[in-house]
C-alpha cells in the first residue's frame, strides 16, 4: 500500500513542524495530533497510511496510544513508527512489543526516516 497520508503525534509544537517540514517536502500528506489521545482519535477519523507517534507525552503515552491502535480492528493495518528521545533498546523493544512497525530515535535522521517510509510503500 503505497504511502501518501501520514499523521504525525507529537506534544512538541517544534518537532512537529520539523517532521511536518520534512514529510511535505517530500511530497506527503500530513496530518498532526498534539497528544497521544488526539492521535488515537484522529487516527481512527482520518485512517492515514501511517502514524510517526513520539513517546513522552502527557497523558496517553505513545507506547498506550500504539497499542491502542494495533489492536483495534479499524486501525491495526496501519503501520507506526516510534519517533523518541527514548533511545534505550528496553524501550524499543517495549515500543515493537506495543506493535510499533519501526523506532527512530530523536533528533531524527532525515534520509533514514524517509528512507523507512519509503520502505513500506
Amino acid at each position: 500500500m503505497p504511502v501518501n497520508k501520514i499523521l504525525v503525534v507529537d506534544d512538541s509544537p517544534t518537532e512537529r513542524h520539523v517532521l511536518a517540514e520534512l514529510l511535505r517536502g517530500a511530497g506527503y500528506q500530513v496530518v498532526l495530533a498534539e497528544d497521544g489521545e488526539k492521535g488515537v482519535a484522529c487516527a481512527k477519523e482520518v485512517l492515514p497510511d501511517l502514524i510517526i507517534m513520539d513517546v513522552v507525552m502527557p497523558g496517553t503515552n505513545g507506547f498506550q496510544a500504539t497499542r491502542a491502535l494495533t489492536r483495534d480492528d479499524s486501525t491495526k493495518h496501519i503501520p507506526v513508527i516510534l519517533c523518541t528521545t527514548k533511545d534505550q533498546e528496553t524501550d524499543r523493544v517495549w515500543g515493537m512489543r506495543q506493535g510499533a512497525h519501526d523506532y527512530v530515535t530523536k533528533p531524527v535522521d532525515q534520509p533514514a526516516l524517509l528512507a523507512k517510509i519509503a520502505a513500506l510503500s
